[in-house]
């Protein structure tokens, strides 16, 4: 199932955030939070995260490069910043190894849409890879317990491996539970 999209507009005028707003499908992008600042959208992301930050650079208190590149890092979203074509150059090589796509203002509705779907993708797809990293990191916590609840009943009941394991396998199928579980009780009884 695809996410909805959380987004983040930092947008000096209310113009130019309404019509950020209007381009993005309430289907796919919710919720949108405009704040007028970098100061505004620095307290704001202390409390919340966003998958997408769009920055319509300059800013009154911040030129805009800057603070796409502390979202960029401290949040791990997706950035896309607008800045004046005759700079659009100069700010790309400076924020695109921060992963932050630019785009010369003034930039076409469909052309900041793409650019917003093509940050929604990406984030999609690290969003997945997050989960898939979040499961095989608790796969491997699993698998360093069950091992050494193996090594306790060695030790302790001088079992040979293959018995420690067919005895963990056994314990969690006869109680319905997790081998997890009776590695944890294991360790908990043999471990001081």
């Amino acid at each position: 199932m695809i996410q909805k999209n959380s987004v983040l507009i930092v947008s000096p005028g209310p113009k130019a955030g309404a019509m950020l707003t209007e381009l993005l499908p309430p289907a796919s992008f919710a919720p949108i939070c405009t704040v007028p600042s970098a100061g505004e959208a620095r307290r704001l992301l202390v409390d919340r995260r966003f998958d997408i930050t769009v920055i319509n650079a300059p800013l009154p208190d911040d030129f805009g490069p800057q603070l796409a590149i502390e979202i960029s890092e401290k949040q791990g979203c997706g950035v896309l910043l607008l800045v004046k074509a005759e700079i659009q150059e100069a700010v790309s090589l400076k924020v695109e190894d921060y992963g932050i796509l630019t785009l010369p203002k003034p930039a076409g509705r469909q052309m900041v849409f793409q650019s917003i779907k093509l940050l929604a993708a990406t984030r999609q797809k690290i969003r997945a890879l997050e989960e898939k990293t979040s499961t095989l990191e608790s796969k491997m916590e699993e698998i360093r317990l069950i091992n050494r609840a193996k090594l306790l009943l060695i030790e302790h009941l001088k079992m040979s491996e293959p018995e420690a394991h067919r005895y963990i396998e056994k314990r969690a199928m006869d109680g319905c539970v997790k081998r997890r579980i009776i590695a944890e009780n294991i360790i908990k009884t043999y471990d001081r």
